[in-house]
């Protein structure tokens, strides 16, 4: 079967429920006043060689990045069970090296909250892991979004990554220019991942 690259036909049941729960997830998201995590919270990165033009940006493009992964996962219940067992061993694997317990909290929590959205949707009635995942990579993309809005754009920080960025690429941008276009690019992940979203579920 071919993909319906034009959504002819747009919307089918599957492809409104799609976009009202992202839409929800959106208001959700954005109704949220703030959350407070403290404990090692951000920092800078120290390399030892590699690539630094990919490195800097990769925080922010990366978590709209995998957003926008988790959003196309959970157009399907098999993915959406790849997408939830790879989170799982993701947040193990950050719980084994965590050097604070308000990481490991939040591990815990994450794994046993999903643990138990996975054994509901498997012997209940209750079929929300592909709501679950789906909230997550909104609320990826949205933060991503807006952390470059905050970090990058409103509040100049010399030390910022979009700074470091403009030091050593030859462009004739500055921070607030680099990071206009990284927030440019992670709103991109998002719309591409809605529209690639609609096509699967065409």
């Amino acid at each position: 079967m071919r993909p319906n690259w034009e959504l002819k036909n747009c919307c089918n049941h599957d492809q409104v429920v799609f976009l009202v729960t992202v839409a929800v997830c959106t208001v959700v998201i954005l109704v949220v006043e703030g959350i407070q995590v403290h404990a090692d919270e951000g920092g800078t990165t120290q390399t030892r060689g590699g690539i630094y033009w990919l490195i800097l940006p990769a925080g922010y493009l990366g978590s709209s990045f995998w957003g926008m992964v988790l959003i196309l996962a959970s157009t399907n219940l098999l993915t959406a069970r790849i997408a939830a067992g790879c989170f799982i061993a993701a947040l193990l694997l950050v719980l084994i090296i965590a050097k604070n317990w308000t990481l490991r909290g939040l591990c815990i929590g994450f794994v046993v909250f999903l643990g138990v959205v996975w054994i509901l949707q498997e012997t209940t009635k209750v079929r929300i892991l592909q709501y679950i995942i789906l909230f997550i990579g909104v609320m990826n993309s949205l933060f991503s979004v807006y952390d470059i809005y905050d970090d990058l754009i409103s509040r100049r920080v010399h030390s910022s990554d979009a700074e470091k960025f403009a030091e050593i690429c030859p462009c004739p941008c500055n921070g607030v220019g680099w990071g206009a276009i990284w927030g440019l690019i992670s709103f991109l992940f998002l719309c591409g991942a809605m529209y690639l979203g609609l096509v699967i579920l065409s």
